[in-house]
């Protein structure tokens, strides 16, 4: 691997990704999964916003004095008190790192701020420069970065890079990109910002579109060199880019993306698991890489060439994400090389005959039954094999 470049995971599962509605923790909870999230490998832990709450301070300061293995960041709004809060709760930190933002769009300018363009940059540097006071570690958001016009962006990232940041995170906020406008705005800024290789670029992207994951990779392939992103994707409306896809993508097609991360792959399916547990917010079965059908195949044709090849269909291992194996299932669309592989992974051996006719019993139980168990198999089995005694 040493010929690629490693792109950072900043993982938000515990600030963005508890936003998510239904997805609040508890103290101990936010506990489990900062272990977690450590033993996966991940680069960076935002472990909350530390003035949001009294539980968020906690929570970011406990996981800042016991955790180690992975930079922790706090984030902040664009202001003193949040910046000394932050500091307050990160001080022990082995890694810590103060993520300070602040709005850039016209729209977010006009409504939400309403400050000018150089009040945006003004505030920008000295927040940056303040947090810098305190840590060297310094990342900068400039909010709903992909609606902001591209003359200020360039302008904003070249002054807060000044001022010290070290990372200067690219969200798409509300999920607006496409891959290709993603590309564009990180190439753009690599191209036009002359310090731009100061400090890392990120991006941070939503999926009300359904591409948080295609933007992000389309961020990386321009340049970006860290990734934001959470656990099964959860986070604000439809979600945040889903850390387990980037990962297993560029893995999978390391031979285009020619970049890694420092993930331990095997633990993406117990860590997905473990958070479903405690938000009880459950993936769907198809869900990429952690989803209980991504590694399920119930077509006859799909099942038969998984049993001579398993690559004829799967592109990835199931054991290298943490599954224990491909699932062949049975239902009213499995041939009979499935079936038949399952009967000897039962304790049965049958000749041809024999499971030609089991083929039609097994048929007319699946037009009637959505789920075969092996106990429905054994059991036809049996009763054909006491009937051919007889």
């Amino acid at each position: 691997m040493s010929d690629k470049r490693i792109i950072k995971i900043f993982d938000t599962t515990l600030r963005d990704g508890e936003q998510s509605p239904g997805g609040s923790m508890n103290h101990e909870e936010k506990m489990q999964i900062a272990q977690a999230l450590v033993d996966l490998g991940v680069d960076v832990i935002e472990a909350g916003f530390p003035i949001a709450s009294p539980d968020d301070f906690r929570a970011v300061q406990e996981i800042s004095n016991n955790f180690k293995g992975a930079e922790i960041a706090g984030l902040c709004r664009c202001n003193d008190q949040d910046i000394d809060r932050a500091w307050e709760a990160l001080q022990r930190a082995e890694a810590p790192r103060i993520h300070v933002f602040l709005a850039t769009s016209a729209i977010h300018r006009e409504f939400k701020l309403n400050m000018s363009t150089d009040e945006i940059i003004e505030n920008a540097v000295e927040g940056v420069k303040r947090a810098k006071g305190y840590c060297d570690n310094v990342e900068f958001s400039t909010e709903d970065a992909v609606r902001t016009e591209m003359d200020f962006l360039c302008r904003v990232v070249e002054a807060v890079i000044e001022a010290g940041a070290t990372t200067v995170n690219i969200p798409d906020t509300v999920g607006y990109a496409t891959p290709a406008h993603m590309g564009d705005v990180i190439q753009g800024l690599i191209d036009r910002v002359p310090n731009a290789g100061d400090a890392v670029l990120s991006v941070h992207c939503h999926n009300d579109l359904g591409l948080a994951v295609a933007n992000s990779l389309a961020g990386v392939e321009a340049g970006a060199g860290q990734i934001e992103c959470t656990i099964n994707g959860i986070g604000e409306r439809a979600g945040n880019c889903s850390l387990e896809e980037v990962v297993m993508a560029m893995r999978t097609r390391s031979d285009f993306y020619s970049c890694d991360t420092r993930i331990n792959s095997q633990l993406l399916v117990p860590t997905s698991q473990l958070l479903s547990r405690i938000t009880g917010l459950e993936v769907q079965r198809n869900k990429a890489i952690v989803g209980r059908n991504a590694f399920a195949h119930e077509a006859g044709i799909h099942q038969d060439g998984m049993l001579k090849e398993p690559t004829t269909y799967e592109i990835m291992r199931p054991e290298d994400v943490g599954f224990d194996k491909t699932d062949l299932v049975l239902g009213k669309h499995s041939g009979r090389a499935a079936l038949a592989d399952r009967a000897r992974s039962l304790g049965f051996e049958l000749d041809d005959d024999q499971i030609r006719s089991l083929f039609k019993q097994f048929k007319t139980l699946a037009d009637s039954k959505k789920d075969i168990a092996d106990s429905d198999i054994a059991s036809l089995i049996e009763q054909q094999l006491a009937a051919s005694e007889t």
